[in-house]
């Protein structure tokens, strides 16, 4: 393949359903990319499966952004794609974004999205969700952002916030031009909804957003965040 896409996943005590992401991921390593882990301080007594599944595992200070910002420097592909530990591709996703991005001349772009679980509200979620992505041209994490690297690069990278980091970089990329929008779905895991209610963990995304948007710490939104992750 004429371009090479790596694969760059932060994790922090991700366990069993990391290792999933990664034993899907073989087939593109297979063709040619590298998939990259950014370590930011596991507690897990070891990383000898994601050693064995990866091209590379490094260690990066604590937070996403830092992570992936980590991640991007020693990545050697001309596209790099922004993985969340939990989060499946679709099949031939390789293919998908490196044809699209050339026919279309985008330098960046994501995935729409389904939530693993049955719930019926879960779909009516997915659906919010890529709808308001395709509307604002604003990417969020778990669609699998990716970008060519010379305009990650132009744009220095994810800005190192604590929380609204896919927000933020989203928000400098429209200036260089809009994102593409895949029909092709990730399959994220819905363990966040299903643990704190579908309605209530909405709810705080929207509560996060907004208070973002009016100028909150994203250090203050991320302890809010944090407080809802499932163990």
């Amino acid at each position: 393949m004429a371009q090479k896409i790596s694969v760059i996943i932060p994790v922090l005590n991700e366990g069993e359903v990391f290792i999933q992401t990664l034993t899907s991921l073989q087939p593109l390593r297979a063709r040619g990319h590298e998939v990259i882990v950014v370590d930011g301080g596991s507690k897990e007594a070891s990383l000898t499966q994601p050693q064995l599944l990866a091209d590379r595992v490094i260690h990066g200070p604590k937070g996403r952004s830092r992570q992936m910002n980590a991640g991007a420097i020693v990545a050697s592909g001309e596209i790099f794609l922004f993985l969340h530990a939990d989060t499946l591709l679709p099949e031939g996703a390789d293919h998908l974004i490196i044809s699209n991005m050339g026919k279309r001349g985008r330098v960046w772009g994501h995935f729409d999205v389904c939530l693993s679980g049955k719930h019926l509200l879960l779909r009516i979620v997915e659906f919010l969700m890529n709808w308001r992505s395709r509307l604002t041209g604003i990417a969020t994490g778990d669609q699998g952002i990716f970008i060519k690297r010379v305009a990650f690069q132009c744009v220095g990278g994810f800005p190192e916030i604590d929380l609204m980091e896919d927000i933020s970089l989203s928000k400098i990329l429209k200036k260089i031009g809009p994102p593409l929008c895949l029909w092709q779905r990730v399959a994220t895991s819905s363990r966040r909804w299903e643990k704190n209610g579908i309605i209530r963990t909405v709810l705080l995304m929207w509560y996060l957003r907004l208070a973002y948007f009016l100028g909150d710490d994203p250090k203050h939104l991320a302890s809010l965040y944090g407080k809802s992750k499932p163990s």
